[in-house]
């Protein structure tokens, strides 16, 4: 579709459909979950008004990227189809559809006994007994009366309890999960000890498992759980605890828990618990899913086998090929010409990602050559500041600074990305006078964030696209230049 030019109003109209009368229109089944709804077709999709999640990959927005998401489109085409286009529709907007106002929040009430908990908790999950009893008799874990779920407690530092999580006990069928309306995020299901060591969970029963996996002592260490993958509630006990200097992350073993421990370890960078410069904060995974799966395999169960992240899987193989294609163009004089050159050719393939995906091979080889392009010429500027460094050690730099939680957006928010930095790098590249010192250094800088910004685009082309990634032929582009 051509360029149109929409006005503001005509974006944020578009962008304020409400998502769930634009699915339910389209014949798509949603199912209720608290003030959200889940999508049945894609089950780890929620929406709520005008917006949207994806957890099984972290990602979401609006109304405008839903459609270019899911419906493949193009950002004028989805603002068209929203806006309602030659047929005339009008989707209900966010505003008619608001969440009701928030409830104040109370414990549910409690079951005169335990059995069903008790007999879920021991028997399903393999919770040691003596693990559960404690909790117990504090109160923390109880069943409710009306639904006889487990309701796990999270108290506040007056020990008042301020947030709740529901887990259902019937075995047959996806259990209910959800917390008590009202609950404090901060304040999720916890156990403060005496120690200074601080382990960090996604959900209750994760942290009854890994407590239960590593009896010897348990009482003296302290315990938080994350309401999924939210940093509050380790915050709030950092906070409130001073002396927890040692934090262990503990999070799922799966895509998911990968790119929430590397994200946790941000925040707790920014928030100054730690210096990665000098530290890295410990991170213990379990050997399958998670750790009652680790208990289930114990006990004879088959337990549900850990998922690696796809993109760090691929991640060797590109930097493997990037070696390749760096050696084949090592004697090129220019090597800032062959990122011109390749972005040049790149950049009419990547307007859209259908014509991407119809030329994900020459896009790959594209990108391949800019990589390689941007650390040849890093290292010349490298030689020249008297700190030479080997293409295998830049290419170890990269992969070490990879980081999947950072690495988000489709294809067109990585060629803009990639545009950006090669527009950076030809401005100072390509600047009169003599470079000092700090300018080589930035453009050191520039050179190894377009690499970086080239495999992640690669990493795209090759899991989004659903195209083998090969290393460029010389048949399929063909580089001529006069050296």
């Amino acid at each position: 579709m051509s360029y149109i030019p929409f006005t503001e109003e005509e974006k944020q109209r578009a962008n304020s459909v409400d998502l769930v009368d634009f699915l339910q229109r389209q014949g798509e089944q949603l199912i209720r979950s608290g003030h959200e709804w889940r999508w049945k077709r894609h089950d780890s999709v929620t929406i709520r008004g005008s917006e949207w999640f994806r957890h099984s990959r972290k990602e979401g927005g609006h109304a405008i990227d839903f459609v270019q998401r899911f419906y493949d489109m193009d950002f004028p085409e989805a603002v068209t189809f929203l806006l309602g286009g030659e047929g005339g529709l009008e989707w209900n907007q966010t505003e008619k559809s608001a969440p009701p106002p928030k409830k104040d929040f109370a414990l549910p009430e409690a079951n005169p006994d335990m059995r069903r908990v008790f007999a879920y908790l021991l028997k399903q999950r393999f919770i040691d007994p003596s693990v559960l009893s404690y909790f117990a008799r504090e109160h923390l874990i109880y069943e409710d009366k009306e639904y006889h779920n487990a309701v796990f407690v999270g108290v506040d530092e007056n020990s008042i309890p301020r947030h709740a999580h529901k887990r259902g006990t019937y075995t047959k069928g996806e259990p209910y999960k959800g917390n008590v309306e009202g609950s404090d995020p901060k304040y999720s299901f916890h156990y403060i000890g005496e120690d200074d060591t601080l382990y960090v969970f996604e959900a209750p029963i994760d942290m009854l498992s890994f407590i239960s996996l590593h009896l010897k002592d348990w009482q003296k260490h302290s315990y938080v759980t994350l309401d999924g993958v939210s940093e509050h509630a380790m915050l709030q006990q950092l906070k409130s605890h001073p002396n927890l200097k040692n934090i262990v992350l503990c999070l799922d073993h799966d895509e998911a828990g990968i790119e929430a421990t590397g994200r946790l370890k941000d925040i707790l960078a920014e928030h100054d618990y730690y210096d990665p410069a000098y530290m890295d904060i410990p991170v213990l995974q379990s050997r399958y899913k998670d750790w009652n799966e680790d208990i289930k395999a114990k006990h004879g169960i088959t337990p549900i086998p850990a998922g690696e992240h796809p993109k760090l899987v691929l991640l060797p193989e590109i930097c493997e090929n990037l070696s390749s294609v760096c050696e084949t163009l090592s004697a090129v004089p220019d090597p800032a010409a062959v990122i011109r050159e390749y972005h040049r050719r790149l950049t009419p393939l990547v307007d859209s990602e259908k014509l991407a995906a119809a030329n994900s091979e020459i896009v790959g080889a594209c990108l391949q050559k800019m990589a390689a392009g941007a650390l040849l010429s890093a290292q010349r500027e490298l030689r020249q500041m008297e700190r030479p460094e080997t293409v295998g050690q830049l290419i170890g730099n990269l992969r070490d600074s990879y980081r999947p939680h950072l690495d988000r957006g489709w294809m067109r928010t990585k060629a803009a990305d990639i545009r950006e930095d090669a527009v950076n790098i030809d401005r100072q590249s390509l600047a009169p006078g003599i470079r000092t010192l700090q300018d080589r250094q930035t453009l050191v800088s520039d050179y190894m964030r377009l690499a970086l910004d080239c495999i992640k685009a690669q990493l795209f082309v090759r899991l989004e696209l659903s195209q083998p990634l090969q290393a460029p032929k010389e048949s399929a582009l063909n580089f001529k230049m006069s050296l």
